[in-house]
């Protein structure tokens, strides 16, 4: 074909690519441009096309080569008259190499390249092996092109190897890179294969990393590309032009609607009320209320969208695998990290079963006190599980010579293994509010006579009946009540408002028995906690007028074993009390809505978002497990602790009554419950109301550390105020925590506004220390500090010996106070189940990620934030020793002396198992 126009092309070349200038229009030329250039279809090496520089240039050029091919001399029509013109897509380019590093599953393997696609998803997998494309990669700059669209260039990756050494997959390609692209701020893929992928990182080598730790779905479950950012954090109004669009789309493909069944594959966080406890259609006596609304006040969890019970429409199904999560919250296939949850799973799902096979009478006490310590030295028999039950909880479950069976034996808690009879101690069991399980609910005495809040027409009179007098007759050695009352030297537990509502409910449940009860202490000059008091009550119920009982300590026999059994009641509240609400309420159940409103509000490039994952890891995984075989109707919470089927219900009472975000802080807290007073000149600001308080006094060192650290992030991105209150990703997040995720909550005055950067501090300060600092002093410490029985039972199943008892029932109990004891305590079954379920909960995974411990890239990416996490990192270093001098203390009386075991559980750091110390960085099991 005939044309009149030709091009001379002028070839200049450069050290990394070919530039090319037409300089005239010519005549008489025959063939096509392209015919020319062949190059510039790309090379086959895994470099990206030309042709994905950008959108327009892309149609453009499209379009040219189709003609061109087509018609042949037509492809120099673009040239018109013009006399010389650069070619966009020819111009100077330099070649990124790029390594994606994936995480394999645990099990996997690889020794080769088709083992990799058998490993990851099979035949189809090995052949996007062997075609080089495993994942599509596309890169974008953070400048849009002249005509204000995305600059993108795209390349196939391919696999490299497995490392043995360190367990990851290696997957290459290069990208040929315009020197007009820009800054390379975000990348997009696509999985070709048939499974998701976890992705570590994504690595360029001119110094740009995408930090993703995320999973990947397959292009087969949802077509969409995954948008990941590079480290370098940006607040919403600093967002480069090029990469606005995909911030926001970002976090939109994380919200969802509100509709349909989430599938595993899905990252979307949403919303719904804690609806699926109860399992109506299995049994109605496993019906449980909804917790979320008017009438149970409650924290969200995360929206599955499964159908309704055709029994209780309210009621949300169960299955007998677990809730969907997010899938960027389920490292179950990649971390030993969860083992916990695996190991939780499996002891309560299979190893409870066994017990319960073992025991004809669930509800027989122990015999003899030296059968509850035949359980650390002999262990129990029960019938040999699979090898798979064996090797998820070897410490546990041990072989024996006779292959139909197996033996469950639990290692010596440190409390019975230093003082096995410290349980007898009346000092030990007031040190327990101060340095125990539960060291956060005693509170100072302010107001005599003690009253109830309560309708005294249903629950009887308000007053106490602990009296001046009573008081007086123990104190009398030191002061009077009403000097004690002004030195503020009295402190009480008090869950007698809180329990006397369930009292005739748990009653009626025949199998176990309630109080509701006050305990009331004294501080002694030597700065330990003397008991004074404890009043155990229940309402008028059957006709009868309600009943108060005041026991004190005493020496003689009988009302010596009254006292031990008043304190077995106490302790049993304080257990419970301590699961429901210290442990699962404020820390589980309370930070799932922060976690959901940071994946909805707050874009992964966003710098508060990046300051709080690591604090968010792992928790909706084992909330998931929990409401799937813990806190449910039937689960092992309700089948161990004292509040029985009404242990949720419970916990709701409290979210309404005494839950404030404000009084989560442990500074807020302490002051809250009178247990210290602001004091500028005093380490921390603080006063302490008991100088010698572990907790308290270990605890401030960890919040001062995080509080520091937050300080110094918060305002490296905020250097203004008003950044904060413009920030709508932030403020947005805020509003979704108050009013949805909290939305139960959110009239309430007492939540924090957000307006200047010490607002925000104080707010992921709290948040930090609860997903933290407070879930491991009430978590990793339960075997040790709560497994010996007698130390602290779990429940109290039978009534107070005198409370209106037959003539043959209190001759039983003067004949053999032991057995009275022994029945009172958790039946044999619940013991065990307790050891199981406090034996996992307080165990370190193997790879646990601690408070301070490792670094990431998006903080190292930033030179003032490195420096302030290795600040935060050093001070954590130091609290160590700190820590050990204080156990070894004499003068601190309530963490050093004869057989007391020492307060660790906030030494940040710990190897792997029961140890009884180390901050984990979340709230992994």
């Amino acid at each position: 074909m005939c044309i009149n126009r030709e091009v001379v092309v002028h070839f200049e070349i450069t050290k990394t690519r070919v530039r090319v200038i037409m300089l005239k229009p010519q005549l008489n030329q025959s063939h096509s441009l392209l015919n020319v250039l062949p190059f510039i279809h790309g090379d086959s090496a895994n470099h990206s096309s030309s042709f994905a520089y950008a959108p327009t240039i892309l149609r453009q050029h499209t379009s040219f080569a189709k003609k061109s091919n087509a018609t042949g001399a037509r492809s120099t029509s673009i040239a018109g008259n013009i006399k010389a013109v650069s070619i966009p897509f020819l111009t100077k380019e330099t070649t990124v190499k790029c390594v994606i590093t994936i995480l394999p599953t645990i099990g996997s393997t690889i020794d080769g390249i088709s083992n990799a696609g058998l490993s990851l998803g099979g035949v189809t997998d090995v052949v996007s092996d062997l075609r080089g494309r495993s994942f599509l990669l596309e890169l974008v700059s953070n400048d849009l092109d002249s005509n204000g669209n995305q600059k993108t260039l795209r390349a196939y990756a391919r696999y490299e190897a497995l490392d043995f050494d360190v367990s990851i997959y290696t997957y290459k390609c290069n990208f040929d890179v315009p020197e007009d692209f820009g800054k390379i701020g975000a990348v997009l893929v696509e999985n070709e294969y048939s499974k998701k992928m976890f992705f570590k990182n994504i690595v360029l080598d001119n110094g740009v990393t995408f930090t993703c730790e995320s999973w990947v779905h397959s292009k087969n479950d949802n077509p969409d590309k995954r948008i990941f950012f590079a480290d370098k954090s940006y607040l919403p109004s600093e967002t480069p032009n090029g990469l606005k669009s995909l911030r926001e789309q970002d976090m939109e493909s994380l919200r969802g609607n509100g509709e349909g069944e989430r599938k595993s594959f899905e990252r979307i966080y949403d919303y719904d009320v804690y609806n699926d406890l109860g399992a109506p259609d299995e049994e109605l006596s496993l019906a449980r209320p909804v917790l979320g609304g008017e009438k149970h006040p409650y924290p969200r969890r995360c929206r599955t969208g499964r159908k309704m019970s055709s029994i209780d429409p309210l009621t949300e199904t169960r299955t007998a695998l677990p809730f969907y999560i997010p899938a960027d919250e389920d490292f179950s296939e990649i971390k030993q990290a969860t083992f916990g949850a695996k190991t939780l799973y499996t002891a309560l799902h299979a190893v409870v079963p066994l017990l319960e096979s073992v025991f004809a009478d669930t509800t027989e006490g122990f015999p003899l006190f030296t059968d509850i310590d035949m359980l650390f030295n002999q262990g129990v028999n029960v019938p040999a599980p699979d090898d798979g039950i064996l090797s998820v909880l070897p410490t546990l479950l041990k072989k024996t010579d006779d292959t139909k069976n197996a033996v469950i034996q639990f290692e010596t808690p440190e409390t019975m293994d230093r003082d096995r009879f410290s349980w007898l101690s009346d000092e030990e069991f007031c040190r327990q509010m101060l340095a125990g399980l539960n060291p956060c609910s005693i509170q100072l005495v302010s107001e005599w006579p003690l009253m109830s809040k309560l309708d005294p027409e249903i629950y009887g009179p308000a007053e106490s009946a602990i009296t001046k007098e009573i008081v007086e007759k123990e104190i009398k050695d030191f002061m009077t009540l009403d000097e004690a009352l002004a030195q503020k030297k009295l402190f009480m537990l008090d869950y007698h408002d809180l329990l006397l509502p369930y009292v005739n409910k748990l009653r009626e449940l025949k199998t176990t028995t309630l109080y509701g009860s006050r305990t009331l202490m004294f501080l002694s000059p030597d700065g330990t906690l003397k008991p004074i008091a404890i009043e155990l009550t229940h309402p008028p119920y059957d006709g009868k007028p309600a009943w108060k009982h005041v026991y004190t300590p005493a020496q003689v026999a009988t009302d010596l074993w009254l006292w031990r059994l008043a304190k077995a009641h106490v302790l049993a509240h304080d257990a419970g009390y301590h699961q429901l609400i210290s442990h699962w309420l404020r820390t589980h159940c309370a930070t799932e809505p922060y976690i959901i409103a940071t994946n909805r509000h707050l874009s992964q490039m966003h710098p508060l978002s990046r300051l709080l994952l690591p604090h968010c890891r792992y928790t909706m995984q084992i909330n998931s497990l929990a409401r799937l075989i813990l806190i449910n109707a039937g689960g092992i919470v309700e089948k161990i602790f004292f509040p029985d089927e009404y242990s949720m219900q419970l916990s709701s009472d409290v979210y309404d009554q005494l839950w404030r975000f404000d009084h989560e802080a442990l500074p807020a807290d302490l002051i809250s419950r009178g247990m210290a007073v602001e004091d500028p000149t005093a380490p921390h600001g603080l006063k302490l109301a008991i100088e010698d308080y572990p907790y308290a006094n270990d605890g401030l060192l960890i919040y001062d550390a995080i509080k520091q650290w937050a300080t110094s992030y918060v305002n490296h991105y905020y250097p203004q105020a008003n950044l904060v209150e413009s920030d709508e990703e932030l403020q947005a997040w805020w509003n979704d925590i108050r009013t949805v995720g909290h939305g139960d909550k959110k009239d309430e005055p007492w939540w924090p506004q957000l307006k200047t950067q010490d607002d925000l501090i104080g707010i992921v300060s709290t948040i930090m220390w609860v997903t933290a600092g407070q879930h491991s002093a009430v978590n990793f410490g339960q075997y040790d500090l709560g497994g010996y029985i007698p130390y602290r039972p779990t429940v109290a199943r039978t009534n107070m010996p005198n409370e209106d008892p037959t003539d043959e029932e209190w001759q039983s109990f003067i004949d053999r106070p032991e057995d009275a004891l022994l029945k009172c305590f958790p039946s044999q079954l619940q013991g065990i189940q307790m050891l199981v379920l406090y034996d996992v909960l307080s165990s370190h995974s193997p790879d646990e990620e601690y408070i301070g411990g490792n670094t990431n890239a998006t903080w190292e990416a930033e030179p003032t934030i490195k420096a302030a996490f290795e600040e935060f990192h050093g001070r954590l270093n130091e609290l160590e020793a700190i820590i050990d001098s204080r156990n070894t203390d004499p003068n601190l009386k309530n963490r050093c002396g004869a057989g007391l075991v020492p307060y660790q559980l906030f030494k940040p750091y710990s190897e792997s198992g029961v140890t009884g110390r180390g901050v984990a960085n979340s709230i992994s099991i």
